[in-house]
């Protein structure tokens, strides 16, 4: 049986398992993944065969093209069945069908490439001498064995921490994962490609897991809200985006395709969100690898990797931003198809359907990309207009075409504006920005600035809080003369004074004894933070340099490590370009912070970081790669937390730890939940939009859709938000500890919340020791 005549096989078989009534759901996980996405991506696999050279880089973009073609194939589903008089397209049944007939076309479209007509319409590809297989792949037991393990692990801390155990089993599993990261940096050489791959994805998805399995319900920022709007679609069995305009649910990663994937495998849509997008987002490091790896020597590569998953942003937040998940997914695929030279017929095509998936799946990443891809064009032709200039050979023609700039804002304008009317954020960002380039704001920028090189100095706390109020004043103005909020006479009587620096962890014995020999533990944790996030930026800029401007000398190791293509050089250039205008123009860095800039960055220019580590510590000779190394991996123990943990004085990290500013804001207590449902039973409709709280849980949705398709701006208990009619809910935060948090302008700004307040304005309804409902 050939592998189409398989695939179509065993997508029918699952298919049929869909329409049957009563499967379980061990065996329908299985089967929906293997029907939406694997089959396809088996038949992508052979469909990319002559366009990329390498078999582990056809594997990661085919199921990038898997992806893409899901999120197209539930769009037509979703569009086309209604019309046909099938009220909820985004059932089990149409969904197993439709995933079925896309199979069948897809292996159509497979056996015509493989017919001779289409193949003529292709460069014949060298045939390459055949070689006996190992029985098994070099490595592949002590790194599956590892693997697992830590994987173990990284399942069984967060589940430890959410029963209110300590996380020990946590710190272990961080540990575990920088030995198999070590294991693969030092048997590199050793280790068939595939198993230091497994490896890779068996440690980019246990760091993900430690932060994405916190707490038993939806936990984290923008996952609240993705979370709703997925809810928006699934409950009601169909996508519409007049239902609710609003970008996050113009996201058809968050929407669509988790719908798709609760509907065929019967997963909650508490865990796609938890624990399939994270996987699929692990494999993230393995796609940088690969795509460096077309480029550089393996160590690169792997260093590449490492540095990628090291960042603070790759663990902390990507878990809460499933759409940005999906989308740099894409873009790692997408980075493949640009390094991977060797069959260079149709990649700019695939480069192009890829970027097209990134459109659907997130607004932000595809605007940055197209800014990227425009200055990455200009620094191309700057480059080819230099060497004419200096009469040297011509330069030859680069990977980025003037139509593929195009045609990726096109798609980007097509989908955010006639399509989904969903640019009311873009047009309010643009107006900012201009606004600011004219001198007519001076609004300040978000704290994740502070971490650039050639910023300037942050903002305080106590100016953050000040500025939110007097913005929140003037927007109330005319809602507060109508008696709508609180008068600020009787607000003013009470102060929320900013809460100071977090509370670091108290020392540990290791602690204890670097203090009583003389170290500053706090101050010395808070410089190595410091520290790395400027050498990261060091690194960058030298390895840039050194690829720029080669230096001319015989000694080999001058070098950086690899000999970059110019599409990588310009890419980075591009890249560099928009993380200086957010750097710079304070608005944008609200908007997209300058963390997650860095982290879209690191797909491009991870191996100029990588190369310059080893450029660095050349005068080592023999020593530089395995000091390199050390660098690498003690960054990844410092950043995520391990080194903070073992000594003490520094803030609790929520994968770590059931305490720390995360935790405060974003973990869901039972209380909660009991006063939610407290409040549910007894608020009518009309007054469930009216309750004000911080507390983020999936089940909240009274307060937070609700709300917003009602059209309210804000949903916030700080004192001058207060409404004199609604209901305020109080979490275990602000109710044991006297605190709340806010968030304004790509800052969390924690302050002393006044219970005196609503004491004075309103009735206590609801206690339970850890939530509180004022009316």
């Amino acid at each position: 049986m050939t592998i189409r005549a398989w695939a179509v096989t065993t997508a029918l078989v699952a298919a049929l398992l869909e329409c049957v009534p009563g499967v379980p759901v061990p065996v329908l996980v299985p089967a929906g993944l293997w029907l939406l996405l694997g089959a396809p991506a088996l038949l992508f696999h052979g469909l990319t065969g002559r366009v990329l050279s390498t078999r582990d880089g056809r594997a990661l973009v085919g199921l990038g093209l898997s992806v893409a073609g899901a999120l197209a194939l539930l769009l037509a589903v979703n569009t086309l069945l209604p019309a046909l008089g099938v009220a909820r397209p985004l059932e089990r049944v149409p969904l197993a069908l439709a995933s079925a007939l896309y199979v069948v076309a897809l292996a159509g479209v497979s056996a015509w490439r493989a017919s001779a007509g289409w193949r003529s319409l292709l460069p014949r590809r060298p045939l390459r001498a055949s070689r006996p297989r190992a029985a098994r792949p070099a490595g592949l037991a002590p790194v599956t064995a590892l693997g697992g393990l830590v994987l173990a692990l990284c399942v069984a801390g967060p589940v430890r921490l959410d029963n209110g155990l300590g996380g020990g089993v946590a710190v272990t599993a961080l540990v575990g994962i920088t030995g198999l990261l070590a294991l693969l940096l030092v048997r590199r050489g050793r280790y068939a490609t595939g198993v230091l791959e497994l490896g890779l994805w068996c440690a980019g998805a246990g760091v993900l897991l430690l932060t994405s399995l916190r707490g038993w319900y939806i936990t984290g920022h923008d996952i609240q809200r993705e979370y709703e709007v997925f809810r928006l679609a699934a409950d009601s069995g169909r996508w519409d985006i007049a239902a609710f305009r609003d970008p996050y649910n113009a996201c058809l990663s968050i929407t669509l395709l988790p719908a798709a994937l609760t509907r065929l495998t019967g997963v909650p849509g508490t865990y796609v969100f938890k624990v399939l997008l994270p996987l699929l987002f692990a494999l993230t490091p393995v796609l940088v690898y690969r795509s460096v790896r077309n480029r550089a020597p393996q160590i690169v590569a792997l260093l590449s990797a490492v540095y990628l998953m090291m960042f603070p942003t790759f663990f902390t937040d990507m878990t809460f931003l499933g759409r940005q998940e999906v989308a740099f997914f894409l873009l790692g695929c997408a980075m493949v198809v640009v390094t991977d030279t060797g069959l260079p017929s149709g990649r700019r095509l695939l480069f192009t359907v890829l970027v097209a998936g990134i459109v659907l799946s997130h607004y932000s990443t595809t605007y940055v990309l197209v800014v990227v891809l425009a200055l990455a064009l200009a620094a191309d032709l700057a480059w080819r207009l230099t060497v004419r200039l200096r009469r040297r050979p011509a330069a030859g023609r680069g990977f980025l075409t003037w139509w593929m700039v195009v045609a990726t804002a096109l798609a980007a304008y097509v989908w955010s504006g006639p399509v989904t009317h969903t640019t009311g954020q873009l047009h309010r960002t643009v107006a900012l920005t201009a606004r600011e380039l004219t001198g007519r704001s001076t609004d300040t920028a978000s704290s994740d600035v502070s971490y650039s090189l050639f910023s300037g100095a942050p903002v305080s706390a106590d100016q953050r809080l000040a500025d939110y109020r007097a913005e929140i004043v003037r927007q109330t103005g005319r809602g507060r003369a109508q008696g709508d909020y609180l008068p600020l006479k009787t607000v003013d009587a009470y102060t929320t004074p900013v809460v100071g620096q977090q509370a670091n962890l108290p020392l540990t014995a290791a602690g204890r004894v670097l203090e009583d020999a003389g170290v500053d533990v706090p101050a010395a944790n808070g410089l190595l933070r410091a520290g790395a996030a400027a050498l990261l930026q060091v690194l960058l800029l030298v390895g840039l340099a050194l690829a720029v401007w080669p230096r001319r000398t015989r000694r080999p190791r001058a070098r950086p490590g690899f000999r970059p293509s110019r599409d990588q050089v310009t890419l980075s250039l591009g890249m560099l370009g928009v993380i200086a205008l957010l750097t710079v123009l304070p608005q944008l860095s609200v908007d997209y912070g300058v963390l997650r800039a860095f982290q879209q960055g690191l797909f491009i220019y991870a191996p100029f970081v990588a190369g310059a580590s080893l450029w660095v510590f050349r005068w080592a000779r023999r020593w530089a790669v395995p000091a390199a190394c050390a660098l690498a991996l003690g960054l990844l123990l410092d950043l995520t937390g391990v080194v903070p943990k073992m000594l003490g004085g520094y803030p609790a990290q929520l994968h770590l730890a059931n305490s720390g500013q995360y935790y405060d804001i974003y973990f869901v207590h039972p209380e909660e939940r009991t006063a939610i449902r407290w409040v549910q039973g007894r608020a009518s409709e009309a007054q469930r939009a009216d309750v004000q709280s911080e507390v983020q849980t999936d089940r909240y949705t009274f307060s937070r859709l609700q709300s917003l398709i009602r059209g309210r701006t804000q949903n916030d208990i700080f004192p001058v938000l207060v409404g004199s009619r609604t209901y305020v809910f109080l979490g275990t935060t602000t109710v044991t500890k006297g605190e709340a948090t806010t968030f304004y302008r790509g800052d969390l700004v924690t302050y002393r919340y006044p219970l005196g307040l609503l004491d004075v304005t309103k009735n206590k309804l609801y206690s339970n020791g850890g939530a509180e409902v004022y009316r």
